[in-house]
């Protein structure tokens, strides 16, 4: 009886040491740099999570409403597509924002902002950009991460994103680098005094 609870008993120090070996490589693991596998993992987590497909991915129309279009997944305001019209009455007072068909686009006091492309394109996205540069921007609220730049304009909550880590904002730019490159060039922003013109000319995306 007693080598047969002395089985039990070191049986049972056995599983304890195997499972605080365990805890101790995590351990060690934590404290190592993260690979840009799991960058990536992380970053598609988080930009799914905090909404990013929401103004930066173009939509389609599905029998159950907008969805994301995959094809083109991330790569901001399409150039190709007009801007509707509509009453620039609507937006003259700081109350009432709008917002393009498929999310990508809005118009309010600030004039239009357009959804950037977040693809690693070379010459219409993030192709050129490094993780210092994508992180400095999102901390400041200045495009490019530039000193002296234009803001960040709404509905764009840098503000919200600025609270991440550098870990997290690491992981997204991962990400986003990972992503097929899609050639968009999105439209520069319009300064409220101009959007009545923009309106009328019917802009198509040829800037």
């Amino acid at each position: 009886m007693k080598s047969y609870l002395s089985l039990i008993f070191l049986s049972i120090v056995a599983s304890v040491l195997v499972y605080l070996s365990g805890c101790t490589d995590m351990s060690t693991s934590s404290n190592q740099k993260p690979s840009n596998q799991q960058l990536v993992a992380r970053g598609e987590y988080l930009v799914t999570a905090v909404g990013c497909h929401d103004c930066h991915s173009p939509k389609i129309m599905t029998g159950n409403g907008p969805d994301v279009d995959k094809s083109r997944l991330l790569s901001g305001n399409a150039a190709d597509q007009p801007i509707p019209p509509f009453d620039t009455n609507m937006v003259r007072s700081e109350y009432w924002i709008l917002m393009g068909g498929d999310g990508t686009a809005y118009v309010g006091p600030w004039g239009m902002s357009f959804a950037a492309n977040l693809t690693p394109d070379s010459a219409t996205g993030l192709g050129a950009w490094t993780e210092a540069q994508f992180i400095k921007t999102l901390r400041t609220g200045k495009h490019l991460g530039l000193d002296g730049g234009r803001d960040i304009l709404p509905p764009m909550p840098w503000n919200v994103y600025n609270k991440l880590n550098d870990e997290d904002l690491a992981s997204i730019f991962a990400y986003l680098k990972s992503l097929k490159p899609v050639r968009n060039k999105v439209r520069t922003p319009v300064p409220p005094n101009e959007v009545s013109r923009v309106i009328v000319a019917g802009l198509s995306g040829a800037n």
